[in-house]
């Protein structure tokens, strides 16, 4: 049947996932960085998702599409409720274990690879000025260690309250002034999704939904490979269910900061 029914220009999503959190019928979804129309006969037509983009990439066209199923919707939707609160609950019983294992290791010395023994640094908070040591040479801004998202732990003290950076391992070579422009103040976490091979998005979404994050910086480099990178942490934020403050800053490879 011809019907109205949403579009979705993909040059215009900039991947927030507004229109996702706004479509009730779960018509919408996040696929590879960017919204998609996932089912015609989810979509009832009404425009939720308009007023959620802040890019204008949604409107209303008219053409061949499977009607508006309200049964399949609602079962969809008694599903994805479904699924949430097991989620909900598995995040609890994660906390609690969490909070019995610091409990447990509270005072007790690291055992196992150096590497992976969480430290926390508290940087000086006096600004660039005077954020250098008296040989002259700039002070480290790394908040904490491990920084890498392989590494870190889901639950740490650090995160509590924690400003987030996300940023490709080659940024903090390619531009200069990476401590203090963007690492100072902030928890780093860092990681290549070529070289590491894994899909980041699960564990940043652990990270963002079960610690207090305040706000999300994401910085990557200009080669294509590190859109995965952008693409784990948008999904993670939307997935995490929470609204938080965030922002994407490129890299060029001559280690300039692009509009």
């Amino acid at each position: 049947m011809i019907r109205r029914i949403i579009h979705i220009d993909e040059e215009k999503c900039n991947g927030c996932g507004a229109c996702a959190s706004a479509c009730h019928e779960g018509a919408i979804g996040m696929v590879n960085g960017k919204a998609k129309l996932l089912r015609d006969d989810y979509c009832d037509g009404l425009g939720d998702c308009l007023p959620a983009c802040p890019t204008g990439a949604i409107t209303f066209i008219e053409r061949e599409a499977a009607e508006y199923d309200k049964e399949a919707v609602q079962e969809n939707m008694r599903k994805r409720a479904q699924e949430q609160a097991g989620k909900q609950g598995q995040a609890g019983d994660q906390e609690q274990d969490q909070v019995r294992k610091h409990a447990q290791t509270a005072g007790a010395p690291h055992s196992g690879c150096p590497g992976h023994q969480m430290k926390r640094f508290h940087r000086s908070d006096r600004g660039p000025a005077h954020a250098a040591t008296c040989s002259g040479a700039p002070d480290s801004q790394l908040g904490q260690w491990p920084c890498q998202i392989k590494l870190v732990p889901v639950n740490a003290p650090y995160f509590d309250g924690a400003k987030l950076l996300i940023a490709a391992d080659c940024t903090a070579y390619a531009y200069a002034n990476m401590h203090q422009e963007f690492m100072r103040g902030r928890i780093t976490l860092i990681g290549c999704p070529k070289l590491d091979g894994v899909d980041y998005s699960e564990k940043l979404t652990q990270i963002i939904r079960e610690n207090d994050i305040q706000s999300v910086t994401i910085v990557r480099m200009e080669v294509p490979c590190c859109g995965g990178l952008e693409a784990a942490a948008k999904t993670a934020l939307q997935n995490s269910g929470k609204f938080i403050p965030w922002q994407v800053v490129t890299i060029s490879v001559d280690g300039r900061i692009l509009d």
